[in-house]
């Protein structure tokens, strides 16, 4: 369909050598102004591409500054061969400008140039970021999103899924993470709350009889700011299926992130059609995290049963996690990596090289008794050229500890697989835990997650011993996805909402829709929700989320744009029934 108007006949990406000698009408922003005298050109800028236009009659070019919006008409003419500019798709031919119309006037000097604002501080690109997104990378980004969304959609939709918007307002419910609250002006004293996740809804759904439920889900969470998260609103692809196992919700994410990054990624990258599946212990012993970067082929080896046998007294009575590492290390790398200990707040690094003849050379040698040096070569497959590192601590912060000197071993080594996408599931996660705090026992992840061994478990198990089937997707490091067999079980909900410290009637308060809803023959299902910020950081190899959303945050949370948060009026808080504290 054409959309000729006064404005432009075309877009520049529509404009060929085939349109040589046509007077054509297009609209852009000048990018650049070039004057040579006798002859002038301009940079003609619009989301497609970029055109050169020539001014052979320079009083054209009187009041034209650098990014106003200009319509001008003119005739296509072939650039001379020596003034071919490769580096754009019409850098042959140009527009010799007849008439020129400003749209939009420059009132006020740029805050940045628009082709450098990448390379400026953040602050003041997001300050200005209608600005910041005419740049032309920082625009494709955007661009980029909207295709990646597009395709998930229609990829998710030939899968048989259905799309369904679930409320913005929403009740509060404790799931982690602290709610945004949205004050009522009809109900005095009472909020809603904005979704942390479509989560109760998604189940709802499946009650439903709606068989096979997705949506691209905005989801708001008063979390502090990381690299991989973005303060305030994320979007996920949000997907449930009724009479669902694991399997059935591994299969559909192996599928679908599979397809997405092998259709997106850059030419070249190895990506993984099938995921492998790892457990949550197995996790944090081999790679001491739940979001392994498999990219890297160090593993953590459990060697506290054989510490326990040597005279090494800082060794005794703790978790010994070890990394055996094959390269050349001087002693220069030895001390810098004490030093990246000592940052984490280890009390040290201990470490053997395995030399020639197979003895032993390090600080800690002298505490191994002849007799288990061979036991120590066999439990780590140890050979000529090897160095193992030991990390010793209480289990947590062994594990903790182990998979920063990993990560840091692959990093300084350059041990770390290029131009790859390597997934895996995480599964099997506690479904419990005590927080040394509250002296209580709490839910880990979702509380609506299905606990392995279904009530028998609950009854009969130590709490801190029942698993769940809840599961992640974890690419290169970064968790893209966090999903579960959901509990659909009146009997099952109360009894481990019950160890969680919550009793009958709180379920019928704070989660009355859902509970009451598993008394009307609710079917099993599962499902997860991958992350699309993340997946899209990912794809186009950005360090900050923040470069692949239009109108990000802060790292402080906060709209430097459109200055939010804000204050609002005496009356508009009267209307909601607020009062401020000093």
């Amino acid at each position: 369909m054409e959309f000729k108007n006064n404005y432009r006949e075309v877009t520049i990406n529509e404009i060929s050598e085939e349109n040589i000698g046509n007077n054509l009408r297009v609209a852009g922003w000048v990018e650049n102004i070039r004057d040579h005298g006798g002859v002038s050109f301009i940079d003609l800028r619009d989301m497609y591409g970029v055109l050169q236009v020539v001014l052979r009659d320079t009083s054209l070019l009187k009041g034209i500054v650098k990014e106003m919006s200009l319509s001008i008409n003119g005739i296509i003419e072939k650039r001379d061969e020596e003034t071919y500019n490769p580096k754009i798709p019409s850098g042959t031919i140009e527009l010799e400008a007849k008439e020129i119309k400003v749209l939009g006037k420059v009132y006020e000097k740029l805050p940045f140039d628009i082709t450098t604002s990448k390379e400026i501080r953040e602050d003041l690109r997001l300050k200005y970021r209608y600005l910041d997104l005419r740049n032309k990378k920082v625009r494709d980004n955007i661009l980029f999103r909207s295709k990646v969304i597009s395709f998930l959609r229609k990829e998710m939709e030939e899968l048989g899924f259905t799309e369904v918007q679930t409320p913005i307002l929403c009740a509060s419910s404790p799931e982690g993470a602290r709610d945004y609250i949205v004050p009522s002006r009809r109900y005095k004293g009472k909020f809603y709350a904005l979704p942390q996740a479509p989560q109760q809804y998604k189940q709802l759904l499946m009650v439903s009889g709606i068989d096979k439920y997705f949506q691209i889900a905005p989801c708001f969470r008063d979390e502090d700011s990381r690299l991989d998260r973005s303060p305030g609103e994320f979007y996920q692809l949000d997907f449930e299926m009724s009479f669902a196992t694991e399997e059935d919700v591994f299969k559909v994410g192996e599928y679908i992130l599979s397809k997405t990054f092998k259709k997106f990624a850059k030419e070249g990258y190895a990506i993984d059609e099938k995921f492998p599946v790892i457990s949550y212990e197995k996790a944090m012993l081999e790679y001491g995290t739940d979001k392994p970067d498999l990219r890297n082929p160090l593993k953590i080896i459990d060697v506290t049963d054989f510490f326990q046998e040597c005279t090494f007294k800082p060794f005794h009575k703790k978790c010994v996690r070890a990394i055996k590492v094959h390269a050349d290390m001087s002693k220069g790398f030895h001390e810098k990596l004490l030093s990246f200990a000592m940052s984490l707040g280890m009390g040290g690094l201990g470490y053997l090289e395995v030399m020639e003849d197979l003895s032993y050379k390090g600080p800690i040698d002298k505490f191994i008794p002849d007799e288990l040096k061979s036991k120590l070569k066999e439990l780590a497959n140890l050979s000529v050229g090897d160095t193992i590192f030991f990390i010793a601590d209480k289990e947590k912060k062994a594990n903790y500890f182990a998979g920063e000197i990993r990560n840091e071993l692959g990093k300084k080594l350059y041990l770390i697989e290029k131009n790859a996408y390597r997934f895996c599931y995480i599964n099997d996660f506690p479904m419990y835990e005590y927080n040394e705090e509250t002296k209580k026992i709490e839910f880990t992840h979702n509380p609506f997650s299905m606990p392995q061994g279904g009530l028998e478990a609950l009854q009969e198990k130590d709490p801190l011993e029942i698993l769940a089937y809840q599961y992640d997707i974890v690419c290169n490091g970064v968790e893209l996805s966090s999903g579960a067999v959901r509990n659909h079980d009146v009997d099952i909900m109360e009894k481990a909402f019950e160890i969680a410290g919550y009793n009958k009637e709180v379920l019928e308060e704070k989660f009355s829709a859902l509970y009451n809803a598993f008394k009307f023959g609710a079917p099993p299902h599962a499902g997860m929700a991958p992350g699309v910020d993340r997946m899209i950081m990912l794809l186009l190899e950005e360090e900050s989320i923040r470069e692949v959303i239009a109108f990000p945050m802060n790292a402080n949370g906060c709209d430097l744009m459109c200055d939010a948060p804000n204050y609002v009026t005496e009356t508009q808080l009267r209307e909601v029934h607020i009062k401020v504290r000093d």
